[in-house]
This record gives structure tokens, C-alpha cells and sequence, in this order.
């Protein structure tokens, strides 16, 4: 009887077990689904890279602050002490500001064009980054495996740029 009853046990473990793995969502994640993951992840760090630059760009050539000057508003932003020794201009605050607002624009087309690309099921779809992006935080193979198609597409895009013929 004893013998029963720890089988018992038992079988109801391994129950609870299967349940909680289907729960979790401990399902078989493919090649294809890594690739389409990898593959909006690096469209979207190529799109914030590219908003980037343009920000750079800005600081670089804006007409009212250089960029040792932004440096220095950046530094001193959100203590009046330190704004008031730079002795700030108000065209020069409202230039600093400007670019904070062309940055927070950049950060909102972003998090736009990830969400679109997560939402378009042809291109990802939420089901797959939801599976894919828990086992990345999870699974070091398939962070792994992530992170290197990430590599190789981010390797092919930058070959790419450098060679506008290929």
C-alpha cells in the first residue's frame, strides 16, 4: 500500500510538472522563429542607430549651441546651481531643449516601429516575440543564438552599407 502511495505521489508530480511546462510556455523554439526575432531586433537597433546620427548631427552643427557648450548644459540640466554659473541663455535653453525633444521623438518612432513590427504577424507577431523574448531572458543557448544572427545581420548590413553595389 505504501508502495501505491508514493507512486501516487509521484505521478501527481510529474503531472504538475508537465502542466507548469505548458504553462510556461516551455515550447520548441525554431530557426525561422530565432531569425524573425533577430531579425526586428536588428531593424530597430539599424532605424535607432540611423535617428542617431541624425541627433549627432544636430549637436554637431546647431546654430545657437556647440557641442562643447551642450556638453556643458547637459551636465548642469536640472540643477539651477549649475545652470546659473553657465550663466544659460535663453535661446540656448530653448535650443538644449530642442534637441531634448527631437531626442524623445526619436525614442517615440522607435518604440513605434518595434511595436509595429512585433504587432505585423507576417513580419514576427506578438505570439512568437512573447515566446522568443522569454526564453532569451531565460535560455542562454537560444540568447546565444540571438545574439549571433544579430551579429551576422548587423555584419551584413554594415558590409552592405560600405558597398553601396552589393
Amino acid at each position: 500500500m505504501k508502495k501505491v502511495f508514493v507512486l501516487a505521489i509521484l505521478l501527481a508530480g510529474l503531472w504538475n510538472v508537465k502542466a507548469y511546462s505548458q504553462e510556461t510556455g516551455n515550447e520548441e523554439i525554431t530557426d525561422e522563429e530565432i531569425r524573425k526575432f533577430a531579425t526586428m531586433e536588428d531593424s530597430v537597433t539599424a532605424f535607432y542607430q540611423m535617428k542617431n546620427d541624425g541627433i549627432i548631427e544636430m549637436i554637431k552643427n546647431h546654430e545657437v549651441i556647440d557641442p562643447a557648450r551642450y556638453n556643458a548644459i547637459k551636465d548642469a540640466w536640472g540643477n539651477e546651481e549649475k545652470l546659473a554659473e553657465l550663466e544659460l541663455k535663453p535661446e540656448e535653453k530653448e535650443a538644449y531643449e530642442g534637441i531634448l525633444s527631437a531626442m524623445e521623438s526619436v525614442k517615440d518612432e522607435v518604440t513605434e516601429l518595434k511595436v509595429n513590427l512585433i504587432k505585423d504577424d507576417e513580419y514576427l507577431g506578438i505570439p512568437i516575440y512573447n515566446k522568443v523574448n522569454k526564453a532569451y531572458k531565460e535560455n542562454p543557448e537560444i540568447r546565444e543564438k540571438v545574439d549571433s544572427m544579430k551579429t551576422e545581420l548587423s555584419e551584413k548590413r554594415s558590409s552592405a552599407d560600405a558597398d553601396p553595389t552589393t
